[in-house]
């Protein structure tokens, strides 16, 4: 009996060979985003923080060190609350389809 090669396995090892390679794409890309955005959860509300203590309360609206503080952390809490918020807004797009129109 001879053995010939089944075709159709060549065809889904190929299919398995392109899906690996778009996964590892994907793998990439979501963690570019997750790199992306842990970087800007933490400089962002320190930076706020900081600049908006010395320059926008203490320097522009001359409040005291205490109200300082205060005001400050609001505001860096606030930064929080947006970088979450657009993580998870890119987070829930990422893999969204990119095409306009009707998809059947």
């Amino acid at each position: 009996m001879d053995w010939q090669p089944h075709w159709g396995v060549a065809r889904l090892l190929a299919h398995d060979n392109l899906c690996f390679c778009r996964n590892e794409g994907s793998l990439v890309s979501a963690l570019k985003t997750l790199l992306f955005f842990t970087i800007l959860m933490v400089t962002l509300p320190i930076g706020l923080y900081f600049t908006t203590k010395a320059y926008v309360f203490e320097g522009s609206m001359k409040m005291s060190s205490s109200d300082s503080y205060f005001y400050a952390a609001i505001v860096a809490v606030l930064a929080v609350h947006v970088v979450l918020a657009l993580f998870v807004y890119v987070a829930w797009n990422e893999g969204a389809p990119k095409g306009k129109g009707k998809h059947d």
